[in-house]
């Protein structure tokens, strides 16, 4: 059970304690309460609880509607989503493509963060590979976003006869619903395939 879980838990049963109740609680007395803190700042950031002034003066961490009704499951399905967006971000993903295309033997020219310009410019021989990249986004509006943004931003880089062009996306299953429904006479006509990149850092093309 991580630190969040047993806050929540103890707060069930004894709500509107001070971080240095709960740290006293769950951690021992005279420990620091650094981490507690921390953690409830982050709880308060997902509504699941409030800080607020008690009537002695101290602040006490109250939980809302919802951080009483949440179960611990749906605590750690959001961590589990905030590391899958944080391993799947557009810079994680180059990343990895890079040292895929490095073991096919490719020389990958990589922008990276806001560098403006082509994502990835890869070069094997007379062989040239344009892929631009997109990250997980935070919600599914985003990710759709995302999605016409990179096909977007592939078709003004078309300026190259002889290139392969990509667009590079997390492997979850809105990216593959999205580029599936793509109509196949525009994937024929333009020749854009998909490079889908899960956790692991595999790497697997669709066209």
């Amino acid at each position: 059970m991580t630190l969040k879980d047993r806050i929540i838990t103890l707060l069930k049963n004894r709500d509107g304690l001070t971080d240095r109740e709960i740290t006293d609680a769950l951690l021992g007395k005279n420990n620091p309460q650094q981490p507690v803190n921390q953690a409830c700042r982050d709880l308060e950031s997902k509504g699941v609880l409030r800080r607020v002034i008690r009537k002695d003066g101290l602040k006490g961490n109250f939980l809302t509607e919802e951080g009483k009704r949440i179960e611990l499951t749906q605590v750690n399905d959001k961590k589990s989503s905030e590391e899958t967006v944080s391993k799947l971000n557009e810079d994680n993903i180059k990343r990895v493509l890079k040292e895929y295309l490095h073991a096919k033997g490719w020389e990958a020219q990589v922008s990276w963060g806001k560098t403006p310009g082509i994502d990835i410019n890869a070069i094997r021989g007379t062989e040239r590979w344009i892929i631009e990249v997109k990250g997980l986004g935070t919600s599914n509006p985003m990710n759709v976003n995302y999605f016409l943004g990179v096909l977007a931003e592939t078709l003004q880089r078309m300026d190259d006869p002889n290139a392969k062009y990509s667009i590079a996306l997390p492997d979850v299953k809105q990216f593959r619903n999205l580029w599936n429904r793509l109509p196949l006479l525009a994937k024929k006509r333009t020749g854009i395939t998909a490079l889908f990149i899960d956790e692991q850092g595999n790497v697997s093309e669709c066209l």
